[in-house]
Parts: structure tokens; sequence; C-alpha cells
């Protein structure tokens, strides 16, 4: 991307999303959504542990959540395609909303069986996935062009803000309520998701709603295997999500082992984490008008390797703290210019299907590593497979500068 295109973006604040008064509706209800879901994961899983407190029981709670996004985000992303973005929100809000509050009643009534709050949870799974693609698609249709890498930062704060209090506002709420208010809390949420969605009046775009639903699939295939830029996003985050997923799959065993923490510890953890992503959204777009997307992606995944070493060193709360920031803030700078590139990539008619790639990929290379790096650390330690990570972090980086983004 040569500097004169980038020159002019550099001077926009990179709150100025946050002035268009819809985009800042939407932005304030996307950081309840994502604080609701992330209580509701707290509250599954703590309601497990009293349901079935069998290992496999309890991560089966997270799975039920997340398998959908790995089969079905590409479909999904086909479907939004095809219809009007705004109606699939609404009914895919309302049915959230509809599910939670199911889950909240039954739990509250004690009448949940852990096998019902799996097929409970999996279906809030199944419409996140319909409204992940859906949503991330429409953001480029609230923001001028200019201010769509800062909206997409804004986004990725709001997901981070969440993530960073959401743990710890469920333990709260559970321990002084009962476990049903975390899914009350969550059906809350998508209340306020609807009401923003009521407020949007959206312009009709451009569609394949002339296609059939296979055939628009295989449109989107063929045009993402054609697209060289969309290809690289996707090898990007492939070669990046691999290694760097070390750091979600063994944080609690860093937690316990090499720290000794209670779960308080944990939770200040994430904190760090979001806490990092958050200060890194307010440099990024420095970062990227000086050293350009390429550089940027790789200088953030060097640093997250370096960030992994150091965590495999780490036992003290004065050495974990700005660990813990920086790959906070490595995480946020490489996914979110990742993510910038694939919304300007696409075009209208291809971007739900497009940005369904996008977390298929995400997903599925999430999965992959949190089965790898879940056998290295059982052979071997964790250090050793935060050491390893690191090590294939650096050589995924090399591989990842053939795959240009600008």
């Amino acid at each position: 991307m040569s500097t004169s295109t980038i020159a002019p973006a550099v001077r926009i604040s990179p709150w100025a999303p946050l002035r268009i008064r819809l985009f800042r509706a939407f932005w304030f209800a996307s950081i309840a959504s994502n604080l609701g879901t992330w209580i509701h994961e707290v509250g599954a899983g703590w309601l497990m542990t009293h349901l079935a407190p069998e290992p496999q029981m309890v991560a089966a709670v997270r799975t039920a959540m997340s398998l959908p996004i790995v089969f079905l985000a590409f479909p999904a992303g086909a479907l939004a395609d095809r219809i009007d973005r705004r109606r699939l929100l609404l009914v895919t809000q309302i049915s959230l909303l509809l599910i939670a509050t199911t889950l909240s009643m039954l739990t509250a009534a004690d009448l949940i069986s852990a096998w019902g709050l799996l097929a409970l949870t999996f279906l809030i799974g199944l419409g996140m996935v319909l409204h992940i693609p859906t949503w991330q698609a429409s953001v480029p249709e609230l923001v001028p062009r200019n201010q769509l890498s800062r909206a997409v930062a804004l986004g990725s704060i709001s997901f981070n803000l969440a993530r960073a209090v959401g743990p710890a506002v469920g333990g709260l709420l559970i321990a002084s309520l009962g476990v049903w208010i975390a899914f009350a809390m969550n059906a809350a949420s998508f209340a306020g998701v609807i009401v923003v969605l009521l407020l949007w009046q959206r312009r009709g775009t451009e569609s394949s709603r002339g296609q059939s639903f296979a055939l628009s699939v295989r449109h989107g295939i063929r045009y993402i295997m054609r697209k060289v830029r969309m290809r690289n996003v996707l090898a990007s985050v492939f070669l990046f999500v691999l290694p760097a997923s070390v750091m979600w799959s063994l944080l609690p065993l860093v937690v316990s082992q090499q720290l000794g923490w209670d779960a308080g510890g944990f939770g200040m953890l994430y904190g760090l984490i979001g806490a990092g992503a958050v200060a890194a959204a307010g440099v990024l777009p420095r970062i990227d008008h000086r050293l350009g997307r390429d550089k940027t992606v790789a200088v953030a995944m060097t640093g997250f390797a370096v960030g992994l070493w150091c965590l495999s060193q780490v036992r003290s709360v004065t050495t974990v703290v700005p660990v813990m920031l920086l790959l906070g803030s490595c995480w946020m700078m490489t996914l979110t210019s990742l993510n910038t590139t694939a919304q300007i990539t696409l075009p209208q008619r291809m971007r739900a299907r497009g940005m369904g790639s996008y977390l298929t990929m995400l997903a599925l290379s999430m999965t992959l590593g949190s089965i790898l790096w879940g056998f290295v650390a059982e052979q071997t330690d964790v250090a050793f497979a935060l050491r390893t990570a690191a090590v294939l972090m650096i050589v995924t980086t090399a591989a990842g500068l053939r795959f240009r983004l600008d």
C-alpha cells in the first residue's frame, strides 16, 4: 500500500468512528453483547462443574459454543450475502435472547441437566455463528472507507474490554445471586443489540439473492481462492494463530503451576491481555502508517514470539505483568491488521462469505493449536510447550513474509 494511500488516514483519530451516531450505538451495544457472552461462558462452565464435574463434560461447554464456527461460519456468510443483513441480525438476536432466557429460567428453577446445558449452549453457538460474520460484514456500511481500520480496531477494543471485565463480573454475580443471573445478563445484552438494529435504516445493497444457496457458496469459495490478497490473509491467520493459541490453551496451567495463583490471578492475566489490546489500538494506525501492513504484522508476530518465550520463564507478578501486556498488544495488532485487510479487500456482495472464511480459519487454527499444545505440554511440560511455540512463531513469521498484504 503506497504512502499516499495511507497518509491521509493516519491523521484520523483512532476514535473517529465513534463520532458517527449509528456506529457509536452499535459499538456500545457490542460491548454489552460481548460482556454477556463472557459472563455466559463463566456461568456455563461453573454450572457444569456442579451438574457433571468430569473434565470432558466441563471442556464440552466451550466446544459446544465454538464448534459451529468451525463448520458453519462460511455457509452462514453465504446466507448473510443472500438476504438483508439487518433482518438476519434481528432474527438472530431475538432467537439468542429467547434461548438465553430459557436457559436462565430452567437454571433458576433447578430443571437444567448437563445435556440440556450443552444443547442450549450449542444453540447459542449457532446463533453466534450467524451473527459474527453478518455483523463484521456490516461494519463497512456504517463508516467511511478511510475510517474502516479504526472501526475494526474499536471492535477489537470492545471485545477485549469485555474479556477483561466479563469473567470477574460473572464470578461476582454468580457468587451473590446464583448462576442463573449469568444467563439472564446474557439475554439482556441481546436486547440492547435488538434496540440498535431497530434504529438502523439500512440502504439496499448488492447481494447474491438471485443465486441458489449452493451456487452462492461455490461462488464464494471460487472468489476467495482466486483473490490473492484474501488467500494471503487466510494463510497469515493460520501462521499466526497456530502457535499463538498456546497462550489461550495453557494460560490456566501457567497460573496454577508456574505462578501458584488461584482463579483470581487467572482473571488478572485475562485483564492484562485486554489492557494490552486496548493500549495497542491507539498506536496501531501510526505503526501501520510508518511500517506498512506487512511489516506491522511481522513485527507484531515477532513480539508475540518474544512474549511467549518470556512467559515460559515468569515466576512473579513483576515479570508477568509486562509479558501479558506485550502478548495482548501483539495479538490485537496482528488480528486487527488481518481483519482490516480482509474487509477492505472484499466487495460488498462477497463480504459476509469472506468474513465467514476468515472466522473459519481462525477457529480451525485455534482448535488445532489447542490440541497440539495440550499434547506437547502433556508429553513435556508447560514451559517447553511455550518455548516451542515461540520458536514456531519465528518460523511462521518468516514464512508469512511471502504472503503480502499491502
